[in-house]
Order: structure tokens, then sequence, then C-alpha cells
């Protein structure tokens, strides 16, 4: 064997302690007192997971507090910020940043990502320009897939189109939208269906962003999804109009989604930091995040991610999946064993069924892309934060971290 986990509580089978074998980047063994030989580590019970999977977050405009104003914190604000920054971009300076806040992920065990970058006149394709290298330069830690959307707008913005397509020619592998910034927002969606079944790729939206229920097009992208046959290939992000609506309508909605096969993103920190400052200091504040945990009852798939890191769309950020996970547990009063072990699945699990990864998982012949957590099962690592200790890439270890250590007197 190359490398051995002995001791191991494996993800679903967390009951017994098992024996990791990894042969040429792959899974090759899973058993108990596995009879092999090669390089060991003794994980002394702790928990072996995939490795965390980010599927909605923005590496081209992270790390820009220095040059952005915040001071109403609302949507609004961060859309205008971000485009007056993003005209000083080079390629130079978001590879830079990009490269900052993709360490800091793959640091937390984060293994596979999709990064929404943004294109259009203002910033041309200085972005994808500096993202682009990444992929490869990389990709001993992590497999990145770019995803190009217009975020100031498609109809309204003459020229983004045609950068939208230079960005899918030069190997974006998805495409997504803002239709609620549109002159014409179904006329969005409609290209971008178009699009995508032009390149033959996914799509993922940022969808229905804002503080009320009204002018919701979440219908309108389940309808097209059907009729493009788009089942299964389709992401939604934010939603958080859907926190507005009544129970039964959430119910109707969540259904609508299973049905269509619409996955949805929750960006608990973003969505919590930029929702409800439309209320006067006299009402209660809309929480603004979409209770993802009662969409997967219905049947719907969901996954929890970061979205921005250190911008005005949220003013922090560590590339923490695990801490995503315990945020949203909090935000949305998660309390059942069932439902925490759910918030662990949205950053692992369920993401790589979204981004469609079929190499992905804990399992013989599946590629070796493992994080070994600091605690005995999915409920608990997200209930106490517990630390990433090792990181592995396709069989290579990536990431060392000690475990605290308590210094008793002697």
């Amino acid at each position: 064997m190359d490398f051995i986990l002995r001791n191991a509580r494996r993800v679903g089978a967390e009951h017994e302690l098992t024996d990791i074998g990894i042969v040429g980047g792959r899974v090759a063994a899973i058993e108990p007192r596995l009879a092999a030989e090669g390089e060991t580590i003794d994980l002394a019970g702790r928990l072996v997971s995939p490795g965390f999977v980010e599927t909605h977050i923005h590496l081209d405009k992270s790390c820009i507090l220095d040059r952005v104003r915040s001071q109403k914190g609302d949507l609004d604000e961060a859309i205008a910020e971000a485009a007056k920054a993003k005209r000083g971009f080079t390629p130079d300076d978001v590879h830079a940043r990009a490269s900052r806040t993709l360490e800091k992920a793959i640091l937390q065990g984060t293994t596979h990502m999709r990064t929404h970058l943004e294109v259009d006149p203002g910033v041309g394709l200085r972005s994808l320009e500096g993202v682009l290298p990444l992929i490869r330069e990389y990709a001993w830690a992590i497999d990145l897939q770019i995803c190009v959307f217009p975020q100031e707008g498609l109809l309204n913005n003459p020229g983004t189109d045609e950068l939208l397509v230079q960005g899918l020619e030069g190997g974006c592998r998805a495409i997504g939208g803002a239709p609620y910034v549109d002159s014409n927002p179904q006329g969005q969606i409609d290209r971008i269906f178009e699009l995508a079944r032009d390149y033959d790729i996914d799509i993922d939206f940022h969808l229905d962003f804002g503080p009320t229920a009204e002018g919701m097009t979440l219908d309108y992208v389940c309808r097209r999804t059907e009729e493009f046959q788009y089942g299964g290939r389709v992401a939604i992000g934010h939603v958080t109009r859907a926190t507005s609506l009544a129970m039964a309508e959430f119910d109707a909605m969540a259904k609508r989604l299973a049905d269509a096969g619409v996955a949805l993103t929750v960006l608990p920190s973003t969505d919590l930091y930029l929702m409800g400052r439309h209320h006067t200091h006299d009402h209660n504040v809309t929480r603004g995040v979409v209770p993802a945990h009662k969409l997967l009852r219905h049947g719907v798939n969901c996954s929890l991610s970061s979205n921005n890191i250190l911008n005005p769309f949220t003013p922090f950020g560590d590339c923490s999946q695990i801490r995503m996970a315990n945020f949203y547990a909090n935000i949305c009063q998660v309390g059942t064993q069932a439902d925490m072990r759910e918030c662990f699945n949205m950053v692992t699990r369920r993401p790589a069924e979204m981004m469609r990864l079929n190499d992905y998982g804990l399992e013989v012949g599946k590629s070796a892309d493992l994080a070994v957590l600091d605690s005995q099962s999915p409920e608990m690592a997200v209930a106490e934060l517990t630390p990433v200790l090792y990181t592995f890439k396709r069989g290579r270890k990536t990431v060392s971290r000690q475990a605290p250590t308590l210094l008793r007197p002697q």
C-alpha cells in the first residue's frame, strides 16, 4: 500500500474502527486490521470523510475589503462597490487574491470547488485570466471548476453575451446568471439555458436574492429545466425571498424543485449578513437563510457554501465548510441528530451530487480525496467545529495539522 489510515471511523460506519488502504491515488481497501504494509497514520478513532465540496464561492472578488466601502451593508451597495472595484482588477491581482483564498479552502479540507466568476464589459475576461491558471497550479490539492456568470445583467449589458461565450470557449464548465439584476429576468434565464445546452454544461443561478417573496423566478427556472430536460444539472443559490413564504407555499416550492430536479445552495453567512436591513428598528428582522434541511425532506438536493470571503457581500470568512455547517445549524435552529448529520452531508456528499462528481466518495475504487477530522461522528464534527487534521488529494497528503494539546502542570 502507498498509504494506510489505521483505526479510522468512516462516515456512515462510525460505530466500528477500520483501516483504509490507498494505492495509486485511490482507495484500495477498507477493512479492519488490514494486512498490508506502507506509510501509516494511526488515527486513534478519528473520523474520515470524503473531502469537503464548495459549490458556490467567488474567488475573483475575494479579499477586497481594503478597496470598498460597506456602510449600509445591503445588497445594492455590495453590488455597486464590487462593480467599482472590478474596474481596477488585473489578472495578476485576481490571481494573487484567488490563490490566497483557495489555499484557505485547501487548509480547511476542501478537495472540490466550483467558483463563480463575473464577466462583463467592465472587467472583461481579466478575472478569468487570473483564475484559470489555478486549475492547473493547484490540481495537486483541489479540483477547481469555473462557472462564468453576468453579475450586472446580460440583456441590459451589451457585450456581456460575447464575453460569456469566450469564457465557455476557454474551458469554463458551468454557466450561471443573476436574473434579479437584469432588465428582462426571464430573457436572461432563457439565454443561459440556451448556452448551457449548446456547450453541454451545467447551470448554477444566483436566484431570487431579496427580502420579500414578490417577483420570484424560481418557478420559471423549474419550467425551463423541464423543457430543456436538464433535471439534475441545474442549481440555484441564495433564494432568500423564499424565507418570506408561508409554510404551505414553502412546501409547494420544495415539491416543485424536487419534481424538476433543481438543487439549491444556501449561503448562510452572506444571506444572514445582507438580508433584513429593510426593516426599521421596531420590527423583527428577517433571517434570510433558507431552511435547507426542510427542503431535503421533500427530496430537494441542497448544499451549503461560503459564497464571498472578505468583500462587501460578506466581510469575513475562513473558507471552512464545517464552520458553515455549524453556522447554518445555529441560524436555522437545527437540533436533531438526523438534521445535524444532514448539515454535514450538505458540505460533502450532497454538493458532490450537485456537481455530478462521479469519482467522489469513501469507497473502494474511488479517488482518495479525504479529510480526517478530530471527531468521532459527523454530528459532533458539526456541533463542535472540529478541525481538519489531514487532507488527502488523490492519495497524497496535502494538509497536516496537529491536534491541540493541553499543557498541564507537572
